[in-house]
């Protein structure tokens, strides 16, 4: 089954909404313009229902097929938020706000299950109900977490739930899918390391918190490369670091050090973080300081359920008529990891072709994706529900 008629000609009116999104980026719950325009526009679509306001600045739209004889509910679900960057496109439909940008390719998410629900609101051929979910604050708000919490899967009796992220470096219009863990855990952490400030020119008198912030730095590297199984992944990043002053003739009492560590299972979730802290508390005593870790738990792995990304990778081939390729793991994160906590589901790339990376300035979603992306939602609603 190719890309269908339909979609394909919606895609220049697809494209609209979606550069009209672009325009107006919003970032984190603070979606309402956004939520406000996707409410609208199922209303005109004739949804069934369309409920705000779930998970604080989410939508919700119901549609129902022919007949229910299935009695399931399938789910469909895009982000909607945007990033902290300044763009860097020159497009005529750039950012009109200085300082956000759709730099990870939500306003084509968006307007993509936006002519998906056009398609199935007009159509309805198929048995059971569609629900199609507009959530707000993926890019580190969890609103993904906020909706579930909110009931959502159980208001609307969602059976299983699918998702759907561009992808750069994948040509346009193809998919790449793989079941399990997907996306990795995103957790955080706080290292300060206290020493004893003094006179840079007398640093026997003192204990220089510096020095073992740097070889604490360097023992983190050995936690990936000496204690995470070589056929696992995982990642141990520091990405700040700051004295507690500004001059140079002084040893700072403290240094205070952020970073990040993405795993794949849950075994070296748990792990990993106290490996972190005993060499840290180890190395501080050792040069007569100390260490204080604090860790933050962010995002879940996503993973994706076996007989579901089966089914979502069949659904890509039928779209494009060739085999749908095994995506590798990603290290970022996801937090339609919750969706697919509460219910089983899938969550698949589909190729933005060969453009700059998302959360980079100049990146900018391909509006030639738009029917291949329609339609997978579309085909995955009519195969699991097949009309009767």
């Amino acid at each position: 089954m190719p890309i269908k008629n339909r979609i394909a000609e919606l895609q220049s009116e697809i494209a609209a909404w979606r550069q009209d999104i672009h325009r107006h980026p919003e970032l984190m719950f603070d979606t309402h313009r956004t939520s406000g325009l996707v409410a609208e526009k199922l209303r005109e679509f004739g949804c069934d229902e369309v409920v705000e306001g779930i998970g604080k600045t989410g939508v919700v739209g119901v549609i129902r097929g022919k007949s229910n004889g299935s009695g399931r509910t399938v789910g469909l679900r895009a982000d909607m938020d945007a990033l902290p960057i300044n763009e860097a496109t020159g497009l005529d439909y750039a950012s009109q706000t200085p300082g956000k940008m759709h730099a990870c390719g939500h306003d084509g998410h968006t307007a993509m299950l936006l002519g998906a629900a056009k398609y199935l609101a007009e159509t309805r051929n198929f048995d059971g109900t569609c629900v199609v979910i507009f959530q707000p604050a993926e890019e580190g708000g969890g609103g993904g977490r906020e909706m579930v919490n909110d009931g959502m899967m159980e208001r609307f009796s969602i059976d299983e739930v699918y998702g759907m992220h561009n992808w750069p470096g994948i040509p346009l219009g193809e998919f790449q899918i793989r079941a399990g863990g997907f996306f990795a855990a995103t957790d955080q952490f706080d290292l300060v390391i206290e020493g004893k400030g003094g006179h840079a020119a007398k640093p026997h008198e003192g204990i220089d918190p510096t020095v073992i912030a740097s070889h604490v730095i360097v023992a983190l590297q050995t936690i990936v490369s000496r204690n995470v199984d070589p056929v696992k992944q995982a990642v141990v990043s520091v990405t700040q670091m700051a004295t507690d002053g500004d001059s140079y003739n002084v040893i700072p009492q403290r240094v205070r050090m952020k970073g990040t560590i993405r795993t794949h299972d849950a075994g070296l979730r748990a792990s990993v973080p106290k490996r972190l802290e005993a060499l840290a508390k180890g190395i501080a005593e050792g040069f007569g300081g100390r260490a204080m870790f604090d860790y933050h738990e962010g995002y879940p792995v996503m993973v994706n359920t076996e007989a579901e990304t089966e089914f979502a990778a069949a659904v890509a081939q039928r779209v494009t008529g060739q085999p749908t390729a095994e995506a590798d793991p990603v290290m970022g994160g996801e937090d339609f990891a919750y969706m697919l906590e509460a219910r089983p589901g899938a969550y698949i790339l589909v190729g933005n072709g060969d453009t700059a990376p998302v959360h980079h300035p100049e990146y900018n979603f391909s509006d030639e994706a738009i029917p291949a992306g329609c339609s997978w939602w579309a085909e995955i609603v009519e195969q699991r529900l097949p009309a009767a």
